[in-house]
């Protein structure tokens, strides 16, 4: 059941449509689902993950009362092609939504071209939202869309309720600097309006994307002594937030028929932006957001919910082209074919993955504002293997020993690269990838500068000293003006 209406785009609304009409028993046997999602919240900000520096009591007792992944993937470092793989089941390299919508300009600094890419998500594809409110769900989608604007807002794409609040804020009394208790008391009404179930909760906070301006200058000051004492604040209101939620699906006796599952769109921003010199660090990981080095790519995942055990830890390999087979079982529904994910529900279940080593692929075809180049990378077992498009060179990791990818064996194992740049090549031809083209405005002398004489990837915020980040202010500068 599709709706068609003209919503502008970054306006707060609620909007009710009539579900299929489906009885209150088959209803009632199926649990709530709610999904929240972070975003460019690094694999290194939460408590359970080591961040021990921030307050995130919240978060940490959600990992205490159900599983928390180890290596979750973001099915691309940047956020509008993730969140089309959480909604869709698919790569966003089939779907051709490969950077944020609508992406940046090409620049002379460029070797290539960025290739034609989806400034929406079609209204062909069948979004979670639609599957569920097919099967009797009550839907809403609270906070950033980012997949669209008129005519292919939430309110397309199988949603009930879209409230979109506000991406920055002033922090007050009843509100952090970045919209996160207004999301959370919309979400709340949500809730209690649909109490008797089922109800699909899509929660996608702002927090802690760039710019974060203010918070409460108490909790910055209990901060002092983070890495970023505002950017460690923005994350506590955060988790200040989720908890009020989870306290309010207690409160509503509802806790023991709700999944809750909370999770980041691509990883924690490492690079200096915007009006911020130093964001976060995803250590022991490498780069962070716009890399498909695993600092770009790992994120947190936790979940909690009937039939999920408590405490659990997983290793298993998970990525969020997964999510909507995964929920689909979760909730008792079929299957559907035609996605690039699997259902994990039950690795959720019993802490075991599938029996045989999967093989994940990214494909990233542009240059992005945290300075990375177009690339790809597949992973296969233990092995990951990191293509750069502009230049030709592959990279070649062992995960197992080396998961900080800072010793590239490439050179040692010439048979096994070949091969896996063959495999990403194939996948690549079998999911339609957009491809690069060279830049006829190319300019060598301002690609050496931003590309060749200071690398990104090999900037470690928590351990660089003066003169390294003095370094990475400059490069910053150049590459602002190389992007107007």
């Amino acid at each position: 059941m599709r709706f068609h209406r003209a919503v502008p785009f970054g306006v707060a609304l609620i909007w009710f449509a009539v579900s299929p009409q489906i009885s209150p028993r088959a209803q009632a046997v199926r649990p709530n689902v709610v999904f929240i999602l972070a975003d460019d919240l690094g694999i290194n900000d939460l408590g359970p993950y080591g961040r021990k520096e921030h307050r995130t009591p919240n978060l940490d007792r959600l990992a205490v009362d159900g599983v928390r992944f180890t290596t979750s993937y973001a099915a691309s470092p940047i956020c509008s092609p993730s969140r089309a793989a959480i909604m869709t089941g698919k790569a966003p390299a089939r779907l051709h939504i490969t950077t944020y919508i609508p992406g940046r300009p090409d620049a002379p600094s460029q070797k290539l071209l960025h290739p034609p890419m989806q400034q929406r998500l079609p209204l062909e594809e069948t979004t979670i939202a639609e599957r569920l409110r097919a099967a009797g769900y009550a839907t809403a989608m609270i906070g950033k869309w980012h997949l669209g604007e008129q005519g292919f807002t939430p309110l397309e794409q199988g949603f009930d309720v879209y409230h979109a609040g506000q991406a920055t804020t002033n922090a007050s009394d009843g509100e952090g600097g970045k919209g996160e208790y207004d999301l959370t008391r919309e979400a709340e009404r949500f809730v209690d309006a649909h109490k008797d179930g089922p109800f699909f909760l899509y929660l996608a906070h702002n927090n802690p994307h760039i710019p974060f301006r203010t918070a409460k200058r108490e909790l910055v000051e209990a901060n002092s002594a983070t890495f970023e004492p505002l950017y460690a604040a923005t994350v506590q209101t955060l988790d200040d937030s989720v908890g009020q939620l989870l306290k309010h699906l207690d409160a509503a006796g509802l806790r023991e028929r709700t999944i809750v599952i909370f999770t980041s769109d691509n990883g924690g921003l490492h690079m200096p932006e915007g009006p911020h010199p130093r964001v976060t660090h995803n250590t022991p990981y490498r780069a962070g957001k716009g890399y498909v080095y695993e600092g770009g790519l790992r994120v947190p995942l936790i979940v909690r919910g009937p039939g999920i055990p408590a405490g659990r830890v997983i290793d298993t390999p998970f990525i969020n082209t997964d999510w909507v087979p995964t929920i689909l079982d979760l909730v008792g529904l079929p299957s559907v074919a035609g996605l690039d994910g699997m259902s994990q529900a039950q690795t959720l279940r019993t802490g075991n993955g599938p029996a045989a080593p999967r093989t994940f692929f990214w494909h990233i075809p542009h240059y992005t504002n945290q300075g990375s180049r177009p690339a790809g990378a597949v992973r296969d077992g233990i092995w990951k293997l990191v293509e750069h498009y502009d230049d030709e060179r592959a990279e070649l990791y062992d995960l197992q020993t080396d998961s900080r990818e800072m010793k590239d064996l490439s050179a040692a194992q010439p048979a096994r690269t070949a091969a896996m740049r063959a495999q990403l090549k194939q996948w690549r031809t079998s999911v339609g990838a957009q491809e690069n083209r060279p830049n006829p405005a190319f300019n060598q002398n301002l690609y050496k500068q931003l590309y060749v004489d200071f690398d990104p990837t090999r900037f470690d915020p928590l351990h660089a000293d003066a003169a390294t980040w003095k370094i990475v202010a400059t490069w910053r500068e150049r590459m602002n003006a190389a992007i107007k």
